[in-house]
């Protein structure tokens, strides 16, 4: 599939990309060659394929579900640029 120039620009817009007129037939050519990929791997014959659950066969661990009371608030606040008592100091941003 071609995809033009018009479609290109379409694109970048969309994904808020800011290209240059001369990088628009690269990126034309790039386009193509993806949905030309992609229609290639629909032409695969996956009939007898079974999906696949996931990619390695081991069973999922789950961490039991354990509230912990710890107050975290003095190791948060030591990356904190600035800090007055238990509070981060921001800029004033409403005048």
């Amino acid at each position: 599939m071609k995809i033009d120039k018009n479609t290109t620009l379409k694109i970048a817009r969309l994904a808020r990309i800011k290209i240059n007129n001369n990088e628009i037939a690269d990126y034309s050519k790039q386009l193509s060659n993806i949905i030309d990929w992609v229609q290639q791997l629909n032409e695969v014959n996956t009939d007898q394929i079974e999906p696949l659950k996931k990619i390695v066969e081991i069973p999922a661990t789950f961490k039991g579900d354990e509230p912990e009371l710890k107050d975290y608030s003095q190791d948060i606040l030591e990356n904190a640029p600035e800090k007055i008592e238990n509070y981060f100091v921001v800029p004033k941003v409403v005048e």
